[in-house]
């Protein structure tokens, strides 16, 4: 009837003499961090680092203003800093945000710039070892597309016209008793063969047993003629360039790495291959060689990568975007805008609960891509400040600054009243 009266022991109301009925009462819940104590101090209106713990006035003449802060609790573990409460409202209107750390894959991508090549080894120079006369140049223009075994020109030379003589005077005296004709025969073939007189050539002069005034030069590899060096009607000399044939079906990209990436680069990794002609495509290939120098200007290391280019579309001279992935495994990871830079050491603030923010000195590992290795400092399931941690710094910082400019006082007004 009247639940304002109320007893810790069995018996009647005071007020209308009827039976108390028994209820269990709420235990009131602990808070899990302390209330602080608070101090009152002074403080200059002009200069915010001039403060005092008795009233008076400041070195520009103008009355201090009371202000209520934390007394200094157990030192933090990060220099200049110290741990701070913000209330609910207050951590809504700066916007901070905390994320819940957690084993996660790391992985980093190196990026570089690159550049479209031809492959060295996929490049053929077309050369003569005798001297003779252009007759016909059947590949006449740069840039056309040859197949391996195609003729390229016709070539007349007195030096090949003799050599086919002497092999087919060998060929009739071969049957002369002895070795000598055959040791002839064989001379005068392998004469032929080094000149890259081909076996189907040489069955041909065989079969007719004619001499051929002129004889084809045909193409070593497949690919396109990116330099023609000659004309119809030239002479040509023993060892002069007559065209240059290259390989496209493979393609090498160049890329520079920062030496502080280099680290992460090695053989074999793969890496893919992007370009503004292409939007939306990519490209992959391996890493087949990491240059042993470094280009003194740019602080760079070049890496080749090889890249298959069946349809021709990467073209040499080409500018491309490179990434190549390193993957790290699964390990302990904190943001990397959780972390805040104190010179020599790296530290975050650790969510507390009930507002408390705690800068904690934390140990990094390797750096991947928007977060950091753990090693030490934090752990698992802990909640660290991920935005507008500068704001709870600067309030950290204002905090152990108040401290500790509030131990001095403590201690010079305790060093004066000795003295008095």
């Amino acid at each position: 009837m009247h639940p304002t009266f109320t007893s810790d022991k069995p018996g009647s109301c005071g007020i209308c003499g009827m039976d108390l009925v028994a209820v269990e009462e709420e235990e009131q819940p602990t808070p899990t961090q302390p209330a602080p104590k608070k101090k009152t101090i002074y403080r200059s209106t002009m200069n915010p680092n001039e403060i005092s713990d008795r009233p008076g006035k400041d070195s520009m003449g103008m009355e201090m203003v009371p202000f209520e802060v934390e007394e200094a609790a157990a030192p933090s573990e990060v220099s200049g800093r110290a741990a701070v409460k913000i209330s609910p409202e207050r951590q809504q209107l700066i916007g901070v945000k905390t994320e819940t750390l957690k084993i996660q894959p790391i992985h980093k991508v190196v990026k570089a710039a690159g550049r479209v090549d031809y492959a060295e080894p996929n490049i053929s120079l077309v050369t003569l070892k005798f001297e003779g006369w252009i007759e016909k140049l059947i590949v006449n223009s740069t840039g056309r597309l040859v197949r391996r075994g195609e003729p390229l020109l016709e070539i007349y030379s007195p030096d090949l016209v003799a050599a086919q003589q002497e092999y087919l005077l060998a060929l009739k005296a071969k049957d002369i008793p002895g070795n000598a004709g055959l040791s002839v025969l064989n001379s005068a073939r392998e004469k032929l063969r080094l000149w890259d007189i081909s076996d189907q050539q040489v069955e041909s002069l065989e079969r007719t047993g004619q001499v051929k005034k002129t004889f084809a030069i045909f193409a070593p590899i497949s690919g396109f003629v990116i330099e023609k060096e000659v004309l119809s009607g030239q002479k040509i000399m023993p060892g002069e360039k007559l065209f240059k044939i290259a390989d496209l079906s493979t393609v090498w990209v160049f890329g520079d790495i920062y030496e502080y990436e280099l680290p992460y680069v090695k053989l074999g990794q793969e890496a893919m291959i992007s370009l503004s002609y292409f939007p939306g495509e990519t490209f992959s290939g391996k890493i087949t060689y990491i240059y042993p120098y470094l280009n003194s200007e740019t602080r760079t290391n070049r890496v080749r990568i090889a890249v298959k280019n069946t349809e021709f579309k990467l073209k040499p001279e080409m500018y491309a975007n490179l990434e190549i992935h390193v993957d790290y495994g699964a390990k302990l990871a904190i943001p990397a805008d959780a972390v805040l830079d104190a010179g020599v050491k790296n530290f975050a603030f650790v969510d507390k609960g009930e507002g408390y923010f705690e800068p904690r000195e934390v140990s990094l590992g390797v750096k991947g891509e928007g977060v950091y290795e753990v090693l030490g400092g934090v752990a698992e399931g802990e909640r660290v400040v991920i935005s507008a941690n500068f704001l709870v710094d600067s309030e950290s910082s204002l905090k152990a600054a108040l401290q500790q400019m509030t131990r001095e006082a403590a201690g010079a007004g305790k060093e004066e009243q000795k003295h008095d």
